[in-house]
């Protein structure tokens, strides 16, 4: 890295592949922690808004976007449509280089392709940044179930080289880091960075009341997210057949809030079991809406199965849920009960009865569900917070650009909750996933 002679502020480049800048949360957060920390920022992503030249909400992150033309729904048209990403992301990537811009790179995966393009930025003394959202492989054994064993190989091939040609490596989850690590990283170089949302994108809930207790409201019972193969969607639908058994058919209601891939089925599957008067679905959400119906909701489900994907992954949308409050049902994963603690219900397998009764349980039991709504907010509040996180991205870069940022900034130890105040979204974007659902579903993601 060259001095920062002319007093320019060091420039960013952030790729993503699998959905349009402006709907990924977790980029709308770095992006504008970056603005408000002395760096400039332009992303490379798939075309969402063609009205778009700036990420909505920052002062002046630049988008670079390109045209996608196909969704891969096989190998082969998944193989097309990395291929297309890849060249489109070198090309924009060339031109950025070439203007003087991308003093560094971040990369977010998937797919984990671009490592040719690490090697040659690398090769240019430009730090790459590999921002590590999914494991792949584990992605795609869970979608298709027995797993062709060479394609697996090939992307754990690719794990493998987009770990070793980053610099650093940002991992949401100390499951992430501990892959990193076994696949050759060194400790240093790996910065846990977990996704959620910052406090001020949350209307702030009053203490530990509970939503449904004032006058004997219905109990809403919430899934928020994708819907896809691997997010057991279906689960939730056929929790709610369990507990019309349990409850009856009034008092209380499932809302499926998001989209995806598997919401013909599921609208299928409920009509199907007569369903259609307990359980709802909302489709997309945008930021408001998601915090109004997280503000009235009782429990929250995370139907995801106990996968080594999922036993891995940290989701998303559980730290919304935490965010307000909401207590958890969920399976009993490393990753979840890590974040969630006793804040979360458990079932051992995630079979429909199993959360049927766990759910069951905690709507007769207010007083459970305000320990578990002052736990989950608790949590959220000390460590899951965005603003907490956004420290140690920070810190990535500051170590990786000091020569380049002005000595002032440079030398400012950043305090915790530095970036409270700016890494708050636009209202109006889609609520979406840590860990996505594929190439297809991840592209139109709500919260996994």
């Amino acid at each position: 890295m060259t001095l920062n002679v002319n007093g320019s502020r060091p420039q960013i480049a952030i790729l993503v592949a699998n959905l349009p800048a402006e709907r990924d949360r977790r980029v709308i957060r770095e992006c504008l922690s970056l603005e408000a920390n002395g760096f400039d920022v332009t992303v490379i992503a798939p075309r969402g808004d063609r009205s778009l030249r700036t990420l909505p909400g920052s002062r002046g992150t630049r988008l670079r976007p390109y045209p996608v033309f196909v969704y891969g729904h096989g190998v082969l048209s998944y193989a097309v449509e990395f291929g297309w990403s890849f060249l489109c992301i070198a090309v924009r990537l060339l031109a950025e280089v070439l203007s003087g811009r991308a003093h560094a790179v971040q990369v977010c995966n998937p797919p984990d392709v671009y490592w040719p393009l690490a090697l040659l930025l690398r090769a240019l003394g430009r730090p790459w940044v590999f921002d590590h959202h999914d494991l792949c492989p584990e992605v795609y054994a869970s979608r298709v179930g027995t797993p062709n064993k060479w394609a697996f190989r090939v992307l754990r091939a690719f794990e493998w080289l987009t770990l070793r040609t980053a610099t650093e490596v940002v991992a949401t989850n100390e499951s992430f880091k501990e892959n990193a690590v076994r696949r050759g990283v060194a400790p240093e170089r790996v910065t846990v960075v977990r996704n959620g949302p910052a406090r001020g994108e949350i209307a702030e809930p009053s203490g530990t009341t509970d939503p449904a207790d004032p006058g004997g409201a219905d109990h809403t019972v919430v899934y928020l997210g994708v819907f896809g193969p691997q997010d057991n969607v279906e689960g939730a639908v056929l929790a709610a057949e369990e507990l019309t058994h349990r409850r009856g058919r009034t008092g209380w209601r499932l809302v499926l809030a998001g989209d995806g891939e598997s919401m013909p089925a599921l609208r299928g599957l409920a009509a199907d079991r007569g369903l259609t008067d307990v359980v709802e679905f909302t489709g997309w959400l945008d930021g408001r809406a998601v915090d109004e119906l997280l503000r009235t909701a009782t429990v929250a489900i995370q139907p995801d199965l106990p996968t080594r994907m999922n036993q891995l992954s940290t989701m998303a949308k559980t730290v919304e849920y935490l965010g307000r409050g909401v207590p958890v049902v969920a399976v009993d994963l490393l990753e979840t009960r890590r974040g969630v603690g006793e804040a979360g219900a458990y079932v051992p397998t995630g079979a429909p009865a199993e959360f049927a009764e766990a759910i069951d349980d905690l709507l007769d039991d207010p007083a459970r569900r305000g320990q578990m709504r002052a736990v989950g907010l608790a949590r959220f509040r000390e460590s899951l917070a965005w603003e907490h996180q956004a420290d140690a991205y920070l810190a990535v870069w500051h170590r990786l650009l000091a020569k380049r940022l002005p000595h002032d900034v440079a030398a400012r130890a950043l305090p915790t909750g530095a970036a409270a105040d700016v890494a708050t979204p636009p209202a109006g974007d889609d609520v979406r996933a840590q860990r996505p659902a594929s190439a297809e579903t991840d592209s139109r993601a709500a919260t996994r």
